[in-house]
């Protein structure tokens, strides 16, 4: 199995940003790593990502603003 992340805008278009994500392991894998990697991500213009397991969506779209919206 491998484990991606899909990197979105707002509106659900495709974003390539400059730190690229390999295919994890595991799923733990790819949740930690979005965990540290977040808020680089929403630097790049990141607004979304999915979770991918072999192609299929996992969850997501997940928001990277959850903090601003929460506290907005």
């Amino acid at each position: 199995m491998a484990w991606t992340w899909r990197f979105e805008k707002s509106d659900g278009s495709a974003v390539e940003p400059a730190v690229q994500a390999e295919e994890f392991s595991t799923q733990g894998d790819a949740e930690s790593w979005i965990g540290e990697e977040w808020k680089g991500l929403l630097d790049e213009g990141v607004d979304q990502v999915t979770l991918l397991e072999d192609g299929s969506t996992v969850y997501g779209p997940m928001s990277l603003h959850a903090d601003e919206e929460a506290e907005g």
